[in-house]
C-alpha cells in the first residue's frame, strides 16, 4: 500500500507541474495585456504568475479529493460493519492530502486575486486591514475565502472519520466547494450570464467527477485492488456522461462568450480551440478504455493495459486543467462583445414588454439547472414504473399523473415567461414562488419517488459497494432526515421560505447574483417538499403521522401563510428598492404597488394548495379505512369467524347469569 500510495502521490506530482508550465506558458504569452484592457496597473510578475500557480494548485486538488472521495463512497465496498475497507482507507488518506493542498491553494488564491483584482503587489494585500478592505469590493477572493473553507470542512472530516456513509456526505461537500469559483469570474458577468453560469456549474461538476475518478482508478489499478473490475465498470458509465455534460456545457458556455469569427483571431479563441481538441482527444482515450481497458479486467488479463491507457488520459486531462486555468485568466475579445445593455447587465437579457398572459405563458427562457432538472425526473420516474411493469407489477396511475404534473409545473416555474419575469418583477417573483412551494412539492410527494424506487433499483450484490437502493434507504433513515421530518422543524422550514426571506435583507442582497436566485429555488423547492411530505406523504418517513395528526399540521401553516400576504400587501417599504430601481422597468411604474401586487397573489394563491392538500388527506383516510376493514375481513376468514362466535358466547353467558339471578 505504502509503495502504491508514493507511486501515485509522485505521479500526481508529476502532473501538478505539467498543469502548472502549461497555464504559467499560455499566461505569459498574453503579458499584461488583460490588465490594461480592465485599467488595472501590471501588479508584477510574482502576483501575475503567483494567481496562475495557486489556481492550479487549487483546481487540481479540488478534482483528486472528489475523485478520492467518489471512490470510497460509490467505487469500492466497505466492511459489514460499516467503516471503510482497506480500499476505502486509501481513499480516504489521498482524500486528505488533497483537501489541505485544496485550502493552501484556495486561500493562496484569494490573497493572489484580490491583488490581481487592484492591480497591486501581492505583499500590499497580506496585511489584514488591506486585505479585509478588497474582500468588500472584489468577488474573487471573497469566493476564494469560501472555497478554502470548504476545504478544511472536508480536510477535518476525512480526518476524523472512517465511516462509508460520512465518506458520502464528505463527497457531496467537496463538489458544493466548487460552486463558488464557478459562479463567478468572466461567466458571471454581462449578458447572458445566467446561461453562462449555469452551464459552468455543469462543466466544472463534470470536469472534477472525470478527472478525479481517472485517478481513483489509476491508484486502485496500482494497488492490485480486488474490486477494481468493478470500480471501472460504474466509472466508465459515469465518465462517458461526463464526457457529454463537459462538452454540452462548454460549447453553450463559448458561444455566450465568444463570437464564432473571433475563434482564430484571439488568444481566449486559440485556448478554446486547444480546450476543445484536447476534450476530444480525451473522449477517444475513453472510448478506447471502456472497449480494451475494461475488457481485460473484465476477462482475467490484469490490469496493465486499463494502466496504460489511464496514465496517459490523466496526462491529457492535466494539460488540458492547465488550458482551462490559462482560459480564465484570459478575458474574452472586447471586440465581439455588444455593449449589454443595463437589463442584460443586471438579470442577464431583455424582456421583451410588459408581462403579459401570452408573454408569461410562452415567451420562455430554458433555465439550464431547474429546465433540465424536471426533464432527468420525469425520465427517471417513467423508467422505475417501465421497470414495475416489466416484472409484472402494476404501478397507480394516479401517482404517475401526480409526478408528471409536478415535473411539468417546475418547468413552468422556471424556464416560461414565468421564469423569465421572476427576477425583474415582485409580483411574478411571487408567482413562481409560490408554484415552487406549494404547487410543485405537493404534487411531487403525491408521486410517491422513494417508494418507487425502493422497488424499482434493485440491491447491491453481496460483496458490491453500495448502490442507488443502499444509499437511498440510507438517507431516509438517517438522523438529519428523522430531524428534517419532525413536524415542528418540517413546519418551521416551511414558513422560514416567507418570513426569513423577505422580512429581513436576505431578498434584497439575493437580486443582484444568479447564484442567490438558484440557491432560493432550491430553497423553495425542498422546504416545501419536507413539509408536503410529513403532511400527505406517500412514501415512509422516519417519523409517520396519524391522518388527524396531518391535519393539524396543514391547518397549523394556513394562518402563517395569510398573514404573510396581508403584511405584504400593508407594507410601507419596498424590498429590494435598489435593484428595482436600477432596473427600472417602464411598465412597473410603482413599485410599491407591484409589490402589493405579489402579497396579494401569495394570500389568494394558498387556497388551491390547502384544497389540494385536504382532498388527498381525505382520499388517503378513506383508503386507510378501507385497508383496515380489508385487514379485519381476513383475519375474520383465516379464523372461521372466531371472534364473532367468542363474542355470541360472551352474550349468551351474561344472559345465562341474568336468568339464574332471577
Amino acid at each position: 500500500m505504502t509503495t502504491a500510495y508514493t507511486r501515485a502521490l509522485s505521479f500526481l506530482v508529476v502532473n501538478f507541474l505539467i498543469a502548472t508550465v502549461v497555464a504559467v506558458g499560455l499566461v505569459s504569452l498574453a503579458g499584461a495585456a488583460d490588465y490594461a484592457i480592465a485599467g488595472l496597473s501590471d501588479p508584477g510578475v510574482v502576483t501575475r504568475y503567483g494567481v496562475v500557480v495557486a489556481k492550479v494548485v487549487a483546481d487540481a486538488a479540488a478534482v483528486v479529493c472528489i475523485g478520492a472521495l467518489l471512490q470510497v463512497a460509490f467505487l469500492v465496498p466497505p466492511q459489514k460493519s460499516g467503516t471503510v475497507a482497506p480500499d476505502g482507507y486509501a481513499g480516504l488518506r489521498v482524500a486528505l492530502l488533497a483537501a489541505w493542498s485544496w485550502f493552501a491553494g484556495a486561500l493562496a488564491s484569494m490573497y493572489f486575486s484580490a491583488a490581481d483584482g487592484a492591480g497591486r503587489p501581492v505583499a500590499e494585500v497580506l496585511a489584514p486591514a488591506g486585505l479585509l478592505e478588497l474582500l468588500d469590493v472584489i468577488e474573487q477572493p471573497k469566493a476564494w475565502l469560501i472555497t478554502a473553507l470548504i476545504a478544511l470542512m472536508v480536510a477535518v472530516g476525512c480526518h476524523l472519520t472512517l465511516a462509508w456513509k460520512w465518506s458520502a456526505v464528505l463527497f457531496f461537500v467537496a463538489l458544493a466547494g466548487l460552486v463558488p469559483i464557478a459562479v463567478t469570474g468572466h461567466s458571471a458577468a454581462g449578458g447572458a450570464h445566467d446561461v453562462a453560469t449555469n452551464s459552468l456549474l455543469y462543466h466544472v461538476a463534470g470536469a472534477a467527477l472525470w478527472v478525479g475518478g481517472l485517478v481513483a482508478i489509476l491508484g486502485l489499478g496500482w494497488r492490485g485492488s480486488p474490486h477494481l473490475g468493478l470500480a471501472t465498470r460504474r466509472y466508465s458509465k459515469l465518465a462517458l456522461i461526463c464526457w457529454i455534460v463537459m462538452a454540452a456545457s462548454g460549447a453553450i458556455n463559448a458561444l455566450v462568450r465568444i463570437a464564432p469569427a473571433d475563434l482564430l483571431t484571439s488568444d481566449y479563441g486559440l485556448l478554446l480551440i486547444g480546450k476543445i481538441a484536447a476534450l476530444l482527444i480525451l473522449g477517444v482515450f475513453g472510448h478506447q478504455q471502456r472497449r480494451h481497458g475494461i475488457r481485460a479486467v473484465s476477462d482475467g488479463a490484469g490490469s496493465g493495459r486499463l494502466v496504460q491507457l489511464a496514465v496517459v488520459e490523466i496526462l491529457i486531462m492535466f494539460v488540458t486543467v492547465g488550458v482551462a486555468v490559462a482560459l480564465s485568466r484570459t478575458p474574452p475579445p472586447q471586440e465581439s462583445a455588444v455593449n449589454p445593455t443595463r437589463m442584460e447587465v443586471l438579470i442577464g437579457y431583455n424582456l421583451g414588454g410588459p408581462p403579459t398572459v401570452a408573454r408569461l405563458l410562452f415567451d420562455w427562457r430554458f433555465d439550464l439547472i431547474y429546465g433540465i432538472l424536471p426533464l432527468v425526473l420525469a425520465g427517471l420516474y417513467l423508467a422505475g414504473v417501465r421497470r414495475l411493469r416489466r416484472r409484472g407489477i402494476q404501478w397507480p396511475w394516479g401517482r404517475t399523473a401526480a409526478w408528471l404534473a409536478g415535473c411539468f409545473m417546475l418547468l413552468i416555474a422556471t424556464s416560461s415567461g414565468i421564469g423569465r419575469y421572476a427576477p425583474a418583477m415582485f409580483s411574478v417573483h411571487m408567482v413562481a414562488h409560490m408554484l415552487l412551494t406549494m404547487i410543485v412539492p405537493v404534487l411531487l410527494v403525491l408521486g410517491g419517488p422513494v417508494t418507487l424506487a425502493l422497488r424499482a433499483i434493485p440491491p447491491a450484490r453481496q460483496d458490491n459497494p453500495p448502490g442507488a437502493r443502499e444509499w437511498l434507504l440510507a438517507l431516509v433513515h438517517s438522523r438529519l432526515t428523522r430531524v428534517l421530518t419532525h413536524p415542528v422543524v418540517a413546519l418551521a422550514l416551511f414558513v422560514s421560505s416567507f418570513y426569513g426571506l423577505y422580512f429581513s435583507d436576505l431578498f434584497s442582497a439575493a437580486l443582484d447574483d444568479h447564484w442567490a436566485h438558484l440557491a432560493m429555488n432550491a430553497h423553495f423547492l425542498l422546504t416545501g417538499y419536507l413539509f408536503y411530505w410529513v403532511a400527505i406523504g406517500i412514501d415512509p418517513a422516519p417519523r409517520r403521522l396519524p391522518a388527524v395528526g396531518r391535519l393539524g399540521l396543514v391547518f397549523a401553516a394556513l394562518p402563517f401563510h395569510a398573514f404573510f400576504g396581508v403584511a405584504m400587501m400593508n407594507r410601507q417599504t419596498v424590498l429590494g428598492s435598489l435593484f428595482y430601481e436600477q432596473l427600472a422597468l417602464p411598465w412597473v411604474p410603482n413599485l410599491l404597488a407591484d409589490q402589493r401586487l405579489g402579497g396579494g397573489l401569495a394570500w389568494a394563491g394558498g387556497e388551491l394548495p390547502v384544497f389540494v392538500v385536504l382532498v388527498a388527506l381525505f382520499i388517503q383516510w378513506s383508503r386507510s379505512d378501507a385497508r383496515e376493514a380489508r385487514r379485519l375481513d381476513r383475519r375474520e376468514e383465516a379464523s372461521g369467524d372466531a371472534d364473532l362466535a367468542a363474542y355470541n358466547a360472551m352474550l349468551k353467558q351474561l344472559s345465562g347469569r341474568r336468568e339464574s339471578g332471577r
